[in-house]
């Protein structure tokens, strides 16, 4: 079984910063991949951001230049800056990572249960 946990969600005002943190536990065999995705309320879940095992990254257009994802992979952990904070940033934020479980098994996608970030105008 596979457990993401994050964290460092909060209320904060426009213009500030937030740091989220998401640690995998449990049954891992490797990580290839793993991001962070938003939802607004109403609305579909949105690429953030995501990081591969070799340092490879991909944003979301509407947070370049604003927020960097980091990772550290002994600890099967992934991080998320988030600069410049505007209110239209206000959503439940998710962490994902595709985790191999056992050798020559698929790679399969695991969610945590999402931390809520909220930017006041």
């Amino acid at each position: 079984q596979v457990q993401l946990v994050e964290s460092g969600g909060g209320l904060v005002q426009a213009g500030g910063s937030l740091r989220l943190s998401c640690a995998a536990s449990g049954t891992i065999f490797s990580i290839n991949a793993m991001g962070w995705y938003r939802q607004h309320p109403g609305k579909q879940r949105e690429l953030v951001a995501t990081i591969t095992s070799g340092g490879s990254t991909n944003y979301g257009d509407s947070v370049k230049g604003r927020f960097t994802i980091s990772r550290d992979n002994a600890k099967n952990a992934v991080y998320l800056q988030m600069n410049s904070l505007k209110p239209e940033d206000t959503a439940v934020y998710y962490c994902d990572a595709m985790v191999v479980v056992a050798v020559q098994h698929p790679g399969y996608h695991y969610w945590g249960q999402g931390t809520q970030v909220t930017v006041s105008s």
